[in-house]
């Protein structure tokens, strides 16, 4: 057996367990829409199948303002981070054994992401990092300034475009304007469409994967075309901010507080858009571009408050968070099969359409709780996470020891 397989792995980053559990459960908060609703209705007020008013209204602000983007935004960083951390520098010893290592590591998570989007949940991220992962695993050694350079420009590019053309809209015809603004509301058409998915989504296993499906496909030419370099992008800043230091709690506390303040600003002008949206009604046409660009400053602005929280010595308070965080991938799994089996029909409850999204948040709450106190209660007796464990075993080759020693 090769010695490097069995030998003790290297101290954990407890810095980066914590984001990553905030991480994973922010994530679930935003994907929550998608779960109680088909894919042509995820996201949106128009086709949600309750009416945008109180509370309802309110919830989806809260979503739009504080979760969305920002989590999977971090998320990116954090495996980008993860990439140097399995596969090292690509001139150290043993370089080659780490490559490969890392090559496998991506298939099979390509092979889970191919299970997780057809079999359970048609949001999977996973596909898209296992395409970006094989962009950045070449760039892994660049040095801070160039990871962060050339990542800001590959992100900060697809969010210029987003940004660019509704400008540039002002400047075409009255009548391609009136157009555009009337494509942003659903036609009665439509409407009625996405209540016939919800239904058939609810009423039969069938349905619930046929819809399923739809949604999956729809999203691989979008994710494939448009999402994996901005991803990228992301992934290599991640990178620059563990070799900084900042990622691992290494800079001072005038720095995080810095990035926090930046966060909280970009929040700020991040909030008040999505309420003109959600509560006003105002069509924003940039505002998309505008959140886009600034979510992963407000996901990094978390981050900083997190790893203030640790340097000031919370780190015990803080332990459920990082059990979460060191079981990731398997909350991360396990929160599409709670919630599939909640609101597909055939093999679950079948509350698809039936949930409005104040009742949705006590459903994210609870999975939340069950997954802090699942993961403590987990690593207690074991080593890692059982998904994880299965994705480090088919990386290395063989049958890894799971339990822990004693």
């Amino acid at each position: 057996m090769d010695a490097s397989v069995t030998a003790a792995p290297r101290a954990r980053i407890a810095t980066l367990d914590l984001i990553r559990g905030l991480a994973v459960l922010g994530i679930l908060a935003v994907n929550a829409d998608g779960f109680a609703a088909t894919f042509g209705a995820y996201g949106s007020a128009d086709l949600w199948p309750f009416p945008n008013e109180g509370a309802t209204a309110i919830s989806k602000w809260i979503i739009d303002a504080f979760f969305h983007q920002k989590f999977i935004s971090l998320f990116s960083m954090l495996f980008g981070a993860s990439i140097f951390l399995v596969g090292g520098e690509r001139d150290e010893r043993g370089a080659e054994e780490r490559g490969r290592r890392l090559r496998r590591r991506l298939f099979w998570l390509f092979v889970f992401a191919l299970f997780h989007g057809l079999a359970l949940w048609w949001g999977d991220v996973l596909l898209l990092y296992a395409w970006a992962g094989l962009f950045v695993m070449l760039a892994r050694s660049w040095p801070v300034r160039r990871l962060a350079v050339v990542g800001a420009l590959l992100f900060g590019l697809f969010a210029g475009l987003q940004i660019l053309g509704p400008l540039a809209l002002q400047f075409a015809p009255a009548e391609t304007q009136a157009e555009v603004m009337a494509s942003m509301h659903p036609t009665p058409e439509r409407i009625a469409a996405v209540q016939a998915e919800t239904a058939d989504a609810r009423g039969s296993l069938a349905g619930a994967y046929r819809q399923n499906l739809k949604g999956w496909t729809s999203l691989q030419g979008p994710s494939v075309m448009f999402f994996v370099f901005p991803t990228v992008g992301l992934m290599m800043i991640g990178l620059a901010l563990l070799k900084s230091g900042f990622l691992g709690g290494a800079r001072s506390a005038r720095v995080y507080v810095a990035t926090a303040a930046a966060g909280a600003l970009a929040l700020a002008v991040v909030a008040w858009l999505s309420w003109r949206q959600t509560m006003e009604g105002a069509d924003i046409l940039v505002a998309g571009g505008i959140e886009f660009l600034l979510n992963p400053l407000i996901g990094v602005g978390y981050a900083a408050c997190l790893i203030l929280l640790w340097k000031a010595g919370r780190a015990g308070a803080l332990s459920p968070l990082a059990a979460a965080g060191r079981m990731a991938f398997t909350n991360y799994l396990t929160q599409s099969l709670i919630m599939t089996t909640l609101f597909y029909g055939g093999r679950g409850l079948g509350l698809m359409g039936q949930v409005d999204r104040p009742a949705l948040w006590a459903i994210v709450a609870a999975v939340w709780v069950l997954q802090l106190a699942w993961s403590v209660l987990w690593l207690r007796r074991f080593q890692m996470g059982p998904l994880e464990w299965l994705w480090r075993s088919l990386t290395v080759g063989q049958r890894l020891p799971i339990r822990r020693a004693g």
